[in-house]
């Protein structure tokens, strides 16, 4: 953390009849420079981050305008990341690892929230287990954390994926094909889940399932590195500002969710729903081991072993060429800005 430099008055008294001397003061450090505006990804689900969007608590943060920039999935947030027009992005666990596998310059600073039940395996009524996929229709958003959790419950429930078609489609898309008929399950998150169900669909599996067989998948605070070495403290505000709205939201879940819902347009039950289904670890939580350690601690933590276990999904399929995948992730993952959210050097 840059210190703090506060002006210095040396008086020099020579006497009782010498005159004071003083020395001017130091000139302050100048402030970090603000950006003309901070571009900034985002899904359009019900997600506790969107307090701040909806209130402006971000921009009031920042001293800068935000231009707010959506995507439908992950693949669109790579190539707005290698194209230079994302500076910060929230999103999921799966594209952010393979990002990095592909030498995007980008580090993940923050885990915004750990997917549990706002992710879920939907399927038709006659359908009543992962295994019963089996010679069925599934859907999923390329590249996305619903992608690896699919694939994770296939192995957990020894799937024999040879037999399943597999379809990408986005998540809109994804409702489409639902109400033509054209899938029997599909794998997304909320509200689409709820729409899925409003359309006949249940509930065979939700990513909280998999964390019993160490499967866990989440989303992440992503910066292109570039944009963080520029604007440091861009970072640890936004960080800031996430852990208001988290406080924000657990100290009044019914009132977030209506201002989050009110703001997106969307159902208030299914956002009530979505938001309840995240795990939302506090900063300072995330500076242990459990999440994403504080730098001394960040190679054995779960989000770096997650990232592995996710590189390795996505060589499997083919997303990534295992020989791009580096030894660790640790390095991809700056707590520097965490550290300094909390008041930590």
């Amino acid at each position: 953390m840059r210190p703090s430099f506060k002006g210095l008055v040396i008086a020099g008294v020579l006497g009782a009849l010498s005159l004071l001397t003083a020395v001017p003061a130091a000139t302050p450090a100048r402030a970090e420079e603000v950006p003309e505006v901070v571009r900034l990804g985002y899904a359009g689900g019900p997600r506790v981050w969107m307090l701040g969007k909806a209130d402006g608590s971000f921009e009031k943060a920042f001293g800068t305008s935000v231009k707010w920039i959506p995507f439908a999935s992950g693949a669109d947030v790579l190539t707005l990341l290698a194209a230079k027009e994302l500076d910060i992005v929230r999103f999921g666990s799966s594209p952010a690892t393979a990002g990095i596998i592909r030498k995007l310059p980008v580090e993940v600073v923050a885990v915004s929230g750990v997917i549990a039940t706002s992710e879920r395996l939907i399927a038709r009524q006659e359908i009543a287990s992962v295994k019963q996929l089996e010679g069925k229709t599934v859907a999923y958003p390329a590249n996305s954390t619903a992608h690896y959790a699919l694939q994770a419950a296939f192995k957990v429930h020894k799937v024999d994926v040879a037999k399943v078609k597999q379809v990408t489609l986005k998540p809109a898309e994804l409702v489409a094909a639902w109400s033509r008929g054209d899938i029997d399950a599909a794998y997304v998150w909320g509200p689409f889940t709820q729409q899925l169900e409003a359309q006949g669909g249940k509930e065979i599996l939700a990513s909280r399932d998999l964390q019993k067989d160490g499967y866990y998948v989440w989303n992440n605070y992503v910066v292109r590195t570039e944009f963080a070495k520029k604007y440091p403290q861009i970072v640890v505000k936004l960080l800031q500002v996430h852990q208001q709205k988290v406080d924000q939201y657990k100290a009044d879940p019914e009132d977030s969710a209506k201002i989050i819902a009110a703001h997106l347009n969307v159902d208030l039950d299914a956002t009530r729903s979505t938001l309840a289904g995240l795990e939302y670890p506090s900063l300072a939580e995330q500076l242990t081991p459990r999440w994403v350690g504080d730098g001394a601690t960040t190679p054995d933590s779960t989000i770096a072993r997650g990232m592995a276990d996710t590189a390795a999904f996505l060589a499997e399929i083919g997303e990534v060429r295992k020989a791009d995948i580096p030894p660790s992730f640790a390095p991809f993952i700056n707590t520097t800005y965490l550290r300094q959210a909390v008041g930590q050097k």
